[in-house]
């Protein structure tokens, strides 16, 4: 093993070229899919906090039975969690923040109908809910608060979509990389790797220092992108704390070491997978 470790090490300096281009693009593809991943960490949050805030309000017309709706209701899959509030109910709730509300009910009636209230499992479940609640007999009119509910669902897949397409594109030129930089290590060794092979030396034997390199890249570029990306990470998660306290931002450690851990092991797996298959087919080439 430690033939194979420093002749590893020989090929990483005699191709400095293609073990730096490998290892810089390595360690840009882990950091953004570290950000991509912790940007995700913080959508969902931020999504879980929308979830438990956001409101389907249907309102009834006079005459309807609310507790026949209300079941109806609660027989929907999407559906967490459904209440009536009678309109007395509901007058009582605008009193507290509006005292004037009792006063103007005194001289001309109750203006507020009767109300059911949903929660959903999912905030995209806002829209479907909603117009599977407005087409039953009783209900006047649904409100789920769809100005922002729906922006924000699209704005927030659509960066989760983009950030994951980008990271994909990273990684494929990632594994171009280590198996170029594998084919000119074994291109630059084809004179001894055809006489070890004429003394006998198996495939595995040949091959066990190009997949030691790629490991060693990989777990390079694992470690810096972690030595970047972890300070970055809690520095703009302060700062985005202090400017905007509203947006969840995920600090703790349980939440973010399987992340970090998982950025850098997956270096290593990029090295190994890229390196094993760089070294099979460009043996293969060589014979």
């Amino acid at each position: 093993m430690t033939y194979h470790f420093r002749q590893a090490l020989l090929a990483m300096r005699g191709n400095l070229t293609a073990t730096f281009a490998t290892l810089t693009t390595m360690t840009l593809t882990l950091l953004m899919l570290g950000f991509v991943l912790l940007l995700t960490l913080n959508v969902d949050r931020t999504l879980e906090q929308l979830e438990s805030q956001v409101e389907v309000a249907a309102f009834l017309r006079d005459g309807a039975n609310g507790q026949v709706l209300l079941n109806q209701v609660r027989s929907l899959p999407q559906v967490r969690e459904a209440r009536l509030v009678t309109r007395e109910q509901v007058l009582e709730e605008m009193t507290r923040d509006y005292p004037y509300a009792r006063d103007a009910a005194l001289l001309a009636g109750n203006p507020f109908p009767d109300t059911l209230r949903m929660r959903v499992g999912r905030v995209e479940d806002s829209r479907t809910v909603a117009a599977a609640v407005a087409a039953l007999p009783g209900v006047e009119d649904v409100e789920y608060g769809a100005g922002y509910v729906d922006q924000t669902v699209r704005t927030l897949t659509a960066v989760r979509g983009a950030g994951y397409a980008l990271v994909g594109l990273l990684l494929l030129g990632t594994l171009f990389n280590i198996l170029n930089a594998v084919r000119v290590a074994m291109y630059a060794r084809r004179n001894e790797i055809s006489v070890m092979r004429l003394l006998g030396a198996t495939r595995g034997f040949i091959r066990m220092p190009h997949v030691i390199e790629g490991v060693l890249l990989g777990l390079t570029a694992g470690v810096l992108a972690l030595a970047l990306l972890t300070p970055a990470y809690l520095e703009l998660a302060t700062r985005v704390q202090l400017f905007a306290p509203v947006f969840p931002v995920v600090r703790d450690l349980p939440s973010l070491l399987p992340i970090l851990v998982g950025v850098g092991l997956l270096g290593v797996l990029i090295g190994l997978v890229g390196s094993l298959f760089a070294s099979r087919r460009y043996l293969r080439e060589l014979e």
